[in-house]
């Protein structure tokens, strides 16, 4: 079954009204989702590190219930219960998304990837479409999970949001750290750079070469 486009903030060269963020009186928000389940993951650290790293006027927002998702199902779109009408909810507050990912069996767990389905349904109107995103992530690996990220923002692009068109993969991410806090600073200073970038792809009034180019995507039954 071929699903039509989304809204018209699918279509490459349209983007959609950003949901409000400092125009609206408040922090511009970015809603992330963390890939690992596991409480202190590596990958949980880096996303509490971008929490504390971002830019003056940025929110940096954890939403950590994806093991409460059901596996995505359309036959329960009409009424997929209280977890995904919350994410739902967050992700149409939310000026950006971000993800962070850990990897296996390279790509994402798929817990991840549950959330992005259900984030790009219903047809046409969903939450992210049109929406600025990025990707990172970390393995203790030379490698820094990259292989994941990559099939993450390809199924972000196809789910119709606009992710930027570079990942930040974290290598040798145990090495990173001192404990619970992020101590290498170029680690850090990388993050500090994705998160500004994010946040001024989600302030943009329009189209702009940091978005990767995208057509409406396709869900066969």
């Amino acid at each position: 079954m071929t699903v039509p486009p989304t809204d018209s903030s699918t279509v490459e060269g349209v983007r959609s009204v950003p949901a409000g963020g400092e125009a609206a009186g408040r922090p511009l928000r970015i809603l992330t989702l963390v890939g690992s389940l596991r409480r202190n993951s590596w990958n949980r650290r880096l996303a509490l590190a971008a929490k504390s790293l971002a830019p003056p006027g940025v929110e940096v927002v954890l939403w950590e219930r994806l093991t409460e998702l059901p596996h995505y199902n359309e036959e329960l779109e009409h009424a997929p219960g209280p977890a995904v009408e919350e994410l739902r909810a967050e992700a149409r507050r939310a000026d950006a998304l971000l993800l962070v990912t850990p990897e296996y069996n390279g790509a994402p767990p798929s817990a991840l990837k549950n959330a992005i389905d259900w984030l790009s349904r219903p047809a046409g109107a969903a939450p992210i479409a049109g929406k600025p995103a990025a990707v990172t992530g970390g393995s203790v690996s030379s490698f820094g999970a990259l292989w994941a990220q990559q099939v993450a923002r390809r199924a972000l692009m196809i789910a119709g949001a606009r992710p930027l068109e570079r990942e930040l993969p974290v290598g040798k991410i145990d090495q990173r750290f001192s404990g619970e806090e992020l101590a290498d600073e170029a680690t850090a200073q990388a993050l500090r750079e994705l998160l500004r970038e994010l946040a001024e792809a989600a302030r943009s009034e329009g189209s702009e070469p940091t978005f990767a180019s995208t057509t409406p995507g396709r869900r066969e039954a």
